[in-house]
């Protein structure tokens, strides 16, 4: 199973549309005797939503207040105006985590992160309060799921007075520069290094988000470094 779930894992960030009849017929094609209804149970495990089109670590809860996306159409043309947050799987060789990040959305610098074994709303916090003892955004974007709008979390952002916002369900490209350091940290750093533990991982992880940070030009950036562009403009 935990095969199958790095595949699906690899597919996910080629295809994040992939429901769970596309990814099952993909997983066929990379050679794998499976049916849509494992395909379905490894998703879940993983948290992937199994619906078009995008993978959903946070399974969204009823009974938790909602806010609306506030990024469509905004001009960010400065660093800490908005914050952006996601979850994505780890696969190891015997196991599996998840890693959870903020950015700010101007520069692309990675404010904090954590990794946990869980898919609860506290690991998401602690990187919160660290990130926001630093620095505050005017607006902090995160996906509807309930480790968002969980109280525990949303009540640090109101406490601050900062701008919840929240991506509309199903809507990949919402979110799109977390979705694109996903890309990044995976194949550069996951992936090649094939890491066996969560302490091996957390140290690969805080070389690599240095790296990130300071040394890695983008693109986007004019191959300016996220650290450059961030610090440069606050």
């Amino acid at each position: 199973m935990l095969r199958l779930m790095r595949a699906i894992d690899e597919e996910y960030l080629e295809h994040p549309y992939y429901g769970r009849r596309r990814m099952t017929v993909a997983m066929q094609t990379r050679g794998f005797a499976v049916g849509q209804k494992k395909i379905r149970t490894a998703m879940e495990v993983m948290g992937l939503e199994a619906i078009y089109p995008k993978p959903n670590l946070s399974k969204v809860d009823k009974g938790h207040k909602k806010f609306p996306y506030l990024l469509r159409g905004l001009v960010i043309d400065r660093p800490d105006l908005a914050w952006a947050a996601d979850i994505t799987y780890i696969p190891f060789p015997k196991g599996f985590g998840y890693l959870f990040a903020i950015i700010d959305w101007f520069s692309r610098y990675v404010i904090e992160w954590e990794l946990s074994n869980l898919l609860d709303a506290e690991f998401c916090v602690d990187a919160l309060l660290r990130g926001l003892a630093k620095k505050r955004p005017e607006i902090f974007n995160t996906d509807q799921g309930v480790q968002f709008t969980s109280q525990r979390f949303v009540s640090q952002l109101e406490a601050r007075e900062i701008k919840i916002s929240m991506d509309g369900k199903g809507r990949a490209l919402d979110n799109v520069f977390v979705e694109r350091l996903w890309r990044s940290v995976k194949y550069e750093e996951v992936y090649p290094k094939n890491y066996e533990s969560m302490r091996d991982l957390r140290n690969g992880l805080a070389k690599y988000f240095a790296f990130y940070n300071e040394k890695r030009p983008h693109q986007g950036l004019g191959y300016r470094t996220p650290a450059e562009v961030y610090r440069v403009n606050t």
